[in-house]
């Protein structure tokens, strides 16, 4: 049975799919001592517009199937990297280049990363 952090993950990777967010990776932060939350999960938006629709998506599904809302979401006015704070579970959603430029899957090299495949 998936704990209320696996529930919250997934109901996150869903929104981001249901508007074809991509390179979407998930970070379990357990595994390093003292971390901010359980998870990271990244993913990357064609568009600042994308970025925009990504987070909104992740806010509706996570409250339709959850309940829960962000604590704090920062970075819709821009649209270039959205985080939204769930307290367990940080999503960051980037523009091709700001993810590359922070590259958070390398600063958290030490976390169990899990790709999850993008649908067409």
């Amino acid at each position: 049975m998936k704990d209320k952090t696996d529930v919250l993950v997934d109901a996150v990777v869903e929104g981001l799919q249901e508007k074809r967010g991509r390179q979407i990776v998930v970070a379990n932060l357990e595994v390093i001592p003292d971390t901010i939350c359980k998870r990271f999960v990244l993913c990357t938006g064609g568009s600042p517009n994308q970025v925009q629709a990504l987070a909104q998506s992740v806010g509706e599904k996570v409250r339709s199937l959850t309940g829960d809302h962000p604590i704090c979401v920062n970075g819709m006015r821009g649209g270039v990297w959205v985080a939204m704070d769930y307290a367990d579970v940080m999503v960051h959603i980037f523009l091709p280049e700001e993810r590359a430029f922070y590259d958070l899957e390398h600063l958290w090299a030490d976390a169990e990363l899990t790709e999850v495949e993008d649908e067409d």
